[in-house]
């Protein structure tokens, strides 16, 4: 599979990072402590993925960390991993045990028909449990917007989801034989293909807040 290299991703990081020292600078408020009573409904998934073959899945490392994270091959783990590796360089660091992609959880556990399908991961459990909002500060929630958009919508933020909110999941929101999916993949695997394709982009930047804050509207609508 054909990833961003980590030059790619540290000229991203590089090039957003007067960016967020911008917004931290007008006096940003710590975000709220994160704390959620146990959760006591589960969050429907509407696409109802099955879980994932054996066969289907494979570990990959998630570029510039010591973490690692089992998807299902092939669109869904481009773009997904594209996700983490954003989320890792320029929201908060992820260490070794800090991704969990594919599992087997306990039923009744929430997100767990996510992880069963390898459609989807959680990041920092403990910053960002189940149940719990607030916990990410407004500049890193631009970032996570933009991710998003960047991802044209194929990719669903569990901070979004109405009845149990995780700010710390992302899952693939269409089906993973989706043709959206499969073009999204092929346009990320395509930015260390050509010059200037992989160029770090400014999450910032006027034309890049606008598509995010769309299409965080249409998500939001429907969580």
């Amino acid at each position: 599979m054909n990833e961003p290299t980590e030059d790619v991703s540290r000229r991203r990081f590089l090039a957003i990072t007067g960016g967020l020292a911008a917004a931290v600078s007008v006096g940003l408020s710590a975000p709220r402590a994160a704390s959620a009573a146990p959760p006591t409904d589960l969050p429907a998934n509407p696409l109802n993925n099955p879980p994932a073959r054996p066969d289907a899945l494979a570990t990959y490392p998630v570029e510039g960390s010591n973490a690692s994270v089992t998807l299902l091959s092939g669109p869904s783990a481009v773009v997904l991993l594209h996700v983490a590796r954003r989320f890792h360089y320029e929201v908060a660091t992820l260490g070794a045990k800090d991704i969990t992609g594919y599992a087997e959880l306990p039923a009744g556990t929430p997100f767990a028909a996510d992880h069963r399908s390898g459609t989807a991961f959680s990041v920092l459990p403990t910053r960002y449990p189940a149940g719990a909002t607030g916990g990410l500060f407004p500049h890193e929630l631009a970032v996570v917007r933009d991710i998003l958009a960047e991802c044209e919508g194929v990719v669903r933020w569990g901070g979004d989801f109405r009845k149990i909110p995780k700010e710390g999941h992302f899952r693939i929101d269409v089906k993973p034989v989706d043709p959206t999916l499969a073009r999204v993949a092929d346009k990320i695997r395509g930015w260390v293909d050509g010059p200037g394709r992989g160029a770090p982009a400014d999450p910032f930047a006027p034309g890049r807040r606008q598509a995010a804050e769309r299409l965080a509207q249409r998500q939001i609508a429907t969580g």
